[in-house]
């Protein structure tokens, strides 16, 4: 490949990427993803391999071309492998089940807030106090792990609410009258 484009892409074995009018289609063992390709963006694939140039001119060329292979990267992972995001849930009585492709969760308000999952997720709950959210769209899976947090935000004095399995919530000292 020639130089003056971005290191490639290597396709796992058993993963497919196909071009069609500057949409990009890759197929997997865990499902298909597209994403569509700027016209600023030139794209050359081999057998194995995918690589990306920008078109000669403007330096935002450059800049969508690294995010584009970026989003490429994630796209042949997340049909290869799939994505995982996990969630813990801190409080008396707060507590998730799952409804088919409804989240109920007892998060500490006068009503139970019921989360609708979209197509692409999938939810699992090793515990009441725990929620594994898998999908092979890493932007989707991110966005619904987002929201479910702000249904209930960990606060900083005893840490209650929905808080990302790996964060680490900074905690204040408790008020002094």
């Amino acid at each position: 490949m020639a130089k003056t484009y971005l290191q490639p892409i290597n396709l796992p074995e058993g993963i497919t990427a196909s071009v069609d009018s500057h949409v990009l289609n890759v197929k997997g063992k865990l499902g298909d993803l597209s994403l569509k390709i700027p016209s600023s963006v030139e794209i050359l694939q081999d057998e194995n391999s995918i690589a990306f140039k920008p078109e000669k001119g403007l330096s935002e060329n450059s800049a969508i071309t690294g995010t584009i292979r970026a989003l490429t990267s994630n796209i042949i992972q997340g049909v290869d492998q799939g994505y995982e995001k996990k969630l813990e849930i801190n409080g008396v009585g707060y507590r998730a089940k799952l409804e088919g492709s409804k989240l109920e969760l007892s998060l500490g308000y006068s009503h139970q807030v019921v989360y609708e999952l979209p197509d692409g997720v999938s939810a699992d709950l090793p515990s009441q106090t725990e929620i594994t959210l898998k999908s092979i769209d890493k932007q989707l899976i991110g966005q619904v792990a987002a929201e479910i947090r702000k249904l209930r935000p960990p606060e900083p004095y005893k840490g209650k609410g929905v808080k990302y399995a790996d964060e680490r919530i900074k905690r204040k000292e408790s008020k002094k009258a």
